[in-house]
């Protein structure tokens, strides 16, 4: 869920990169949400050995249908070829760039309870295009735990840290009632990106990027299928065709 975005930057693909975009597009937000998925689905098919895939494969592997692939792809400046389908290491390379993973970004996490200790320990962000750089936590009970080869740091310390390292995205994983703080302080060192953890809505300027990922929301929205699907096949009485046999198999 993104709670602000703000416009692209024009800019060049490296010359190298033939067929790459040449301009930075800018995309419409639910094309920016799926290129990940189309970026995780090419790196298997590649790692199984495929050379080339059709929209149709391609459209299966990521869970969508082959016509927004198509229209997603397009916006890249690629549109496969007829008979041969998309090219895998070049479409890997092209969604790559348009998503900034050429370069590798620098990352800190503030917050170390259970969530910020498994974030901190989780190895898919490397393989991503992201290295962790820097640990923070206000509780001086946490300063100095060594995590995952880390030190995690008082978060005082944030200011320095983030020039230091060249910190591009920030996470907070922090209680609600200490979320908007750090933010402050991730904004005040120049953090331009946050993903937020916390289960609050965060003020931040214009020029800042945040994502919010809260796990609640996630199961309250399946809890709205569950429930749907149930009165899809409610009965009247308000019992479930399923209930209903099931009951009526222990009666019998």
């Amino acid at each position: 869920m993104s709670q602000q975005r703000h416009g692209s930057t024009p800019g060049q693909a490296p010359d190298d990169r033939a067929g790459a975009v040449a301009t930075f597009p800018d995309l419409p937000e639910a094309t920016i949400a799926r290129l990940p998925e189309y970026l995780r689905a090419l790196h298997n098919l590649g790692e199984g050995g495929a050379e080339t895939v059709s929209s149709e494969g391609l459209a299966a592997a990521a869970g969508v249908n082959s016509a927004k692939l198509r229209k997603d792809l397009s916006h890249l400046g690629s549109y496969g070829t007829r008979g041969v389908g998309y090219d895998v290491a070049l479409l890997i390379e092209q969604i790559e760039y348009v998503l900034g993973l050429d370069q590798r970004r620098a990352v800190c996490l503030v917050g170390l309870g259970n969530l910020g200790h498994a974030l901190a320990g989780y190895d898919g962000f490397a393989s991503r295009g992201f290295k962790i750089v820097a640990l923070f936590d206000a509780d001086e009970a946490k300063v100095g735990e060594q995590i995952h080869g880390l030190t995690v740091r008082h978060i005082a310390e944030l200011g320095r840290v983030a020039v230091d390292e060249n910190i591009a995205i920030g996470v907070i994983a922090t209680p609600a009632g200490a979320a908007q703080a750090v933010a402050d302080v991730l904004v005040d060192a120049g953090v331009t990106s946050i993903l937020n953890f916390a289960p609050c809505v965060l003020s931040v300027p214009a020029n800042v990027d945040v994502r919010k990922v809260d796990l609640a929301i996630e199961l309250q929205i399946l809890s709205f299928h569950e429930h749907r699907k149930a009165s899809l096949t409610a009965l009247p009485g308000g019992r479930s065709a399923t209930a209903a046999g099931n009951q009526e198999a222990v009666g019998s």
